[in-house]
């Protein structure tokens, strides 16, 4: 055997070889097609989440009277400031309503959280124009709706209930109102039921 004389593979294995390496090509071509819409979709996602943000953002706070009110028809009391357990004060109002009565969304705005806390059991935030935060709480159930979701003014986002501190209370929304991380009063802010 000439030791000048290179090792040649057989035909069959380069023939093994090439169909192997088509298989991977082949298979990576696949996957990427597959993914491809998947990415595309995500990536578009995140530009209109981002293009959103930054309109709200630059959109004016609520001005009296301007926001819908969470429960349409019900009657608004302002309970703003009233005493609550453990020396806290009421940092919103509590609007009044069977239980399962659908929560309307005051306002445009992404939804920041579909979750439970403390206090307000089962709650709602939801970012609406100049930042402002819209504060849900004691829901029975959410409406169909997941962080960085958009809703629009009316869209439903919860039911009414009695969850967290509020359990075995009539059942009712808290509703509050959260300007550069300060709690504001949301009554005069609301547009109130005719009659």
């Amino acid at each position: 055997m000439p030791t000048d004389s290179p090792y040649k593979p057989s035909a069959f294995k380069r023939l093994l070889s090439l169909l192997f390496r088509a298989m991977v090509l082949f298979t990576l071509l696949f996957m990427f097609d597959k993914l491809l819409p998947d990415i595309k979709e995500q990536s578009k996602s995140f530009v209109v989440a981002k293009w959103q943000q930054i309109n709200l953002l630059q959109q004016p706070l609520p001005a009296e009277n301007s926001l819908l009110s969470p429960l349409l028809g019900q009657h608004l009391t302002d309970t703003w400031g009233a005493a609550r357990s453990e020396g806290r004060q009421h940092e919103g109002i509590d609007i009044f309503a069977d239980r399962g009565t659908p929560i309307q969304a005051t306002t445009q705005g992404i939804v920041k959280k579909v979750g439970n806390n403390n206090l307000g059991g089962r709650v709602v935030v939801i970012v609406g124009p100049g930042g402002a935060g819209h504060y849900y709480a004691h829901l029975e159930d959410y409406a169909d709706i997941e962080p960085n979701d958009w809703v629009n003014a009316g869209d439903t986002i919860g039911y009414v209930g009695d969850s967290g501190n509020a359990k075995g209370t009539p059942p009712h929304v808290h509703y509050g109102i959260y300007i550069n991380g300060r709690a504001v009063n949301p009554y005069p802010l609301l547009q109130k039921p005719e009659g």
